[in-house]
């Protein structure tokens, strides 16, 4: 096929694209999204080459197409040269088709995305000159787990590879880059095994880059080398000593035992917080609790565990409910709480923790169980009821701050686990899932942990509501 037929082609499908398209416009990467209408977009072909123009009030852009490189409902990605520069890509979108599709064809956002990984090569341009950016992309995987709102690179010096990703300064969850930097490393090694992919490169915004960090502390250093960057709002980039990031934000607030008496009644928890006061609940959902000392449940509040009681059952007619179906969570830990030697058999049955020592990180959706062996060594039991991508870093966040006040003995002082002697070394850490949701990925994070954290997953049975049965261990 000639250059001059091949650009005709490519001429005619970006037309019929925007013939079909009711609100069409241009987005590249790094650039204000551009609309599109007949009388500020024009393509021809010129010597051999398909050039498409489009302009407005303040640019006038200009590109050679040198191929479709991908067309979908309402998308057309264009590989495009720009003049004396390198090849990129730009897409022509239908926006009143993309918000009736998928989520990922949001356009700002998936705007906003590219533009970030422009900047992330120019970072790594930057900060690996020798190196060649073998590839960058934003694409989503959901069969590898890889996530579109992260940049990830491959840069290569012959043999010699680094794994490489980044986050936006307004990414919702940058706490998530290192889970997805952990996956991405591991798939490239088994990708590219005649490659030494020696380990992981991040870019971080400043300000957000602390849990990271500690993060990056309690991994393997034989499994993977890590190098972290942080960038400022002006762009420039610093490279982390990660031996001043192991601060740790953490407290212990000394035990404070309640006064007040449990409440009897079929199905009531009576569960300790700690503070001096009582939490009363069904199946792990609170529906009363004391306060300076008082019992606060009345008549109402009766009646309240009585349909808390008919509704969150395992024998619930309407398994629907918003009773039966909230939070999850802490139905799971009142079933491990009740039956915690059905986890592991050297666990005492009392007393057992929830969430101590306490930290901000309240919305991530686990729950923390704090328990002790017949040994005297502390266990810290993570609990989620569905899958997670980011169960074993976010066990992770709590485990370094078990073991922290465990390596300073600070528990007893604090009125914990009276008349127990701990054991100094490092707490165990016990992820328990329903066998079915534990996330494909964790085991891959689970491979970059420091082998000084001792591991155990923990699937239990799908009707773990009913009954607390583990059915593997891993």
């Amino acid at each position: 096929m000639s250059a001059e037929v091949r650009a005709t082609e490519i001429r005619q499908a970006i037309e019929r694209f925007l013939e079909s398209s009711q609100d069409p416009m241009l987005c590249e990467p790094g650039e204000e999204s551009l609309a599109i209408t007949p009388e500020n977009f024009a393509v021809e072909v010129r010597a051999g080459c398909a050039q498409l123009q489009a302009w407005d009030q303040k640019r006038n852009l200009v590109r050679r197409v040198s191929a479709i490189e991908r067309a979908s409902r309402g998308k057309l990605v264009l590989r495009v040269a720009r003049f004396g520069k390198l090849a990129g890509t730009i897409e022509l979108i239908d926006r009143r088709r993309g918000a009736q599709g998928a989520a990922g064809d949001n356009v700002p956002l998936r705007t906003a995305r590219l533009g970030f990984r422009e900047q992330f090569r120019l970072f790594l341009r930057r900060q690996f000159p020798a190196y060649k950016l073998a590839e960058l992309t934003t694409e989503a995987d959901l069969e590898h787990s890889l996530s579109p709102a992260y940049p990830r690179a491959l840069l290569r010096q012959g043999a010699s590879t680094w794994a490489a990703i980044g986050v936006a300064a307004d990414a919702v969850h940058p706490d998530g880059v290192l889970t997805f930097g952990l996956i991405w490393l591991d798939y490239l090694r088994q990708r590219e095994p005649g490659l030494v992919i020696h380990g992981l490169i991040l870019y971080l915004p400043a300000g957000a880059e602390k849990t990271t960090c500690l993060r990056l502390l309690f991994l393997d250093p034989a499994a993977a080398q890590y190098s972290a960057f942080v960038y400022d709002e002006d762009g420039l980039e610093t490279r982390i000593d990660l031996s001043d990031c192991g601060n740790l934000d953490t407290h212990l607030e000394p035990y404070r035992r309640s006064l007040a008496q449990p409440i009897p009644g079929p199905g009531i928890e009576t569960i300790d917080r700690g503070d001096g006061e009582l939490s009363f609940r069904v199946h792990g959902l609170e529906f009363a609790r004391t306060t300076t000392g008082r019992e606060v449940l009345s008549g109402p509040g009766a009646k309240r565990a009585a349909e808390l009681a008919r509704l969150r059952s395992p024998d619930a007619a309407d398994r629907r409910h918003p009773l039966y179906l909230r939070n999850p969570e802490a139905w799971l830990e009142s079933q491990v709480r009740a039956h915690i030697q059905e986890i592991d058999a050297s666990l005492a049955a009392a007393p057992i923790y929830g969430q101590v020592p306490a930290f901000a990180a309240a919305d991530r959706g686990v729950l923390d169980l704090l328990a002790i062996d017949t040994s005297g060594r502390l266990a810290v039991i993570e609990l989620k009821a569905s899958e997670d991508v980011h169960l074993p870093l976010q066990a992770l966040d709590y485990w370094m701050r078990v073991a922290w006040h465990v390596e300073r003995r600070e528990f007893q002082a604090s009125g914990y686990f009276p008349g127990r002697e701990l054991r100094p070394e490092p707490p165990r850490l016990l992820l328990v899932s329903p066998a079915l949701d534990f996330h494909s990925s964790n085991e891959r994070v689970l491979r970059y942990f420091s082998p000084q954290i001792p591991v155990e997953r923990l699937g239990v049975g799908l009707e773990w509501r009913r009954e607390l049965k583990v059915m593997y261990r891993s």
